[in-house]
Parts: C-alpha cells; structure tokens; sequence
C-alpha cells in the first residue's frame, strides 16, 4: 500500500518524524487527523508542552490509535490563532494504561472556581 506524503497546511504542520511513524504503522494521515480531532482519551504528552490523544481500534483486534502534538501560534493576529504542530503518531498494541488527569487550560479553572 503506497501512502502519500501529508502537505503543511494552514492547520497542520507534519514533522519528519510522524511522516516516518505514520509509515511504519501504516496509518493514513487523515487517521491522524481524526485522532486528533476526535480523541477518546486526552493526556500530558511527554514532550514538554505538548498533547497525546487516543482512539482505539474499531476491529476485533485489540489496540489504540495514538498522536501528539503542539498549538502554536504562527501569526499574533491572525484569523485562524492555533496552528497544531503534528510531532508523532503510534499503535500501542492492547489497552494502555491511563497516566493523570486531563489537561486542562488554566482559563478555564478560573472560570469554573468563579461559578461556585
């Protein structure tokens, strides 16, 4: 099966790396796409400053769908503010274990604190 490179766009960026994961696990780029915009799982990645999400597997087989990545702002006033930075994508053969709690922007603990 030949996979075609993903391009940059002006929502995504592609490090070499995922390419070369996304290769080696034989996944699509608009599986990535839908990993990341249809997580079933959120967590701290282990990079610095950055998100994993999951999905699992639909198939009898069991395992999930795993990427990280980045926001990053290309233009400070720009329409679109958050560009994601696609750093890596994996299969994770079973189901992984769940490391903490899901990251929560501090804005919004402001406002939930603000509610009570």
């Amino acid at each position: 099966m030949t996979t075609q490179q993903p391009r940059n766009t002006k929502h995504f960026e592609w490090t070499m790396h995922v390419v070369s994961k996304m290769k080696q696990y034989n996944l699509s780029e608009s599986r990535v796409k839908r990993i990341i915009n249809n997580p079933q799982r959120i967590e701290h990645g282990v990079a610095p400053k950055t998100i994993a999400v999951m999905q699992p597997n639909s198939s009898k087989h069991s395992y999930e769908f795993w990427a990280m990545y980045q926001t990053i702002n290309p233009k400070p006033k720009s329409l679109n503010p958050k560009k994601i930075r696609i750093i890596t994508a994996w299969k994770y053969p079973g189901k992984s274990p769940i490391r903490g709690p899901i990251p929560v922007p501090e804005d919004i603990w402001e406002e939930l604190s603000k509610i009570k």
